[in-house]
């Protein structure tokens, strides 16, 4: 039987305390600790069977790998504490506000030879592993990613906060470079855009449209792709996939078998296997470093096309 890693969480809030859970339930890894400024998560320590830190530097000398899901502000600070003493680090997306922030950190993971993997959860989504299996030659990308105003994420705006998961599929899957994009939203709630969309043309011709909204009461995630020989739907939440064919004068509609997995914990699962395999060592996250890079251009020309109040006479 393989020996667990030994894992902590800094950080243990509406996700956080997630990631907290599923190591403590996963037989590869051990929870030996979670941080969290806020004393009061003691009791989530005792309800895990761990122990509490309110400063996360005490957790260096007792793992082997870290889950940070602070707010994004903070991400940099914090995992260049773990990665400097060589620490294998997953950061929540995004990974840092900044890409120069980024950049150190992929830098100092190749040096202390760690594994630094971002939360980029849909790659790991069932539906969209079936996608992936299924997509070629996409021409056109239709994205809604709604939701309700929680107020929890307030030193960014909807397209960090939501959006770049879409950024990050889309690139992934497109594998081509940004030719030109447009882009649009509002602040409503908070400083930053709550709501925006965004339409991307790609130098093989493919273009994105990207819907991110965090005013709506209902939660919706969803991904339509066109291409040459299908029309494919895929609901993330529900983990329900469609596909559309041509056969003959009718259209054909195939729904897709899909093995139903949480995809949090197909996120810890892929990053411990590699920790293991050493697959992911002194390879970090890059991926997320360029959908890091578009969203911080697309937030930029959002706030540049705000629309601008009307001067009452």
């Amino acid at each position: 039987m393989v020996e667990a890693l030994k894992v902590g969480v800094v950080g243990v809030g509406h996700l956080g305390k997630e990631h907290a859970r599923i190591y403590r339930e996963l037989a590869e890894s051990e929870l030996v600790g979670i941080s969290d400024s806020d004393p009061a998560k003691q009791e989530k320590a005792r309800e895990l069977g761990t122990h509490y830190y309110q400063n996360p530097l005490e957790l260096i000398g007792k793992v082997e790998a870290v889950s940070i899901a602070t707010p994004t502000s903070t991400h940099y600070a914090v995992a260049k504490e773990f990665l400097k003493a060589g620490i294998h680090t997953l950061i929540e997306k995004p990974i840092t506000l900044k890409l120069e922030e980024a950049d150190e950190l992929l830098a100092l993971a190749r040096k202390k030879n760690c594994a630094l993997q971002v939360g980029h959860i849909e790659r790991h989504n069932p539906g969209f592993k079936r996608i992936e299996e299924i997509a070629k030659n996409i021409r056109f990308f239709e994205i809604h990613r709604l939701g309700p105003f929680t107020g929890r994420i307030n030193d960014c705006g909807v397209v960090l906060d939501l959006m770049i998961h879409d950024l990050d599929i889309v690139l992934g899957l497109v594998k081509s470079q940004v030719a030109s994009f447009d882009a649009i939203g509002v602040n409503v709630l908070t400083p930053f855009e709550d709501i925006a969309n965004v339409r991307m043309k790609f130098k093989n011709g493919a273009v994105a449209d990207i819907t991110a909204s965090r005013l709506t009461f209902e939660k919706q995630r969803k991904i339509r792709i066109f291409q040459e020989d299908a029309y494919i739907s895929l609901d993330y939440g529900a983990q329900a996939c469609k596909i559309f064919r041509k056969n003959g004068a009718e259209i054909v509609q195939e729904t897709v078998d899909i093995e139903k997995a949480e995809p949090l914990k197909e996120e810890l699962k892929f990053f411990l296997s590699n920790i293991r395999s050493g697959k992911s060592l002194g390879r970090p996250d890059t991926a997320a470093r360029d959908a890091l890079k578009l969203a911080l251009e697309i937030a930029r020309k959002v706030q540049a096309n705000q629309p601008k109040p009307s001067s009452s006479k």
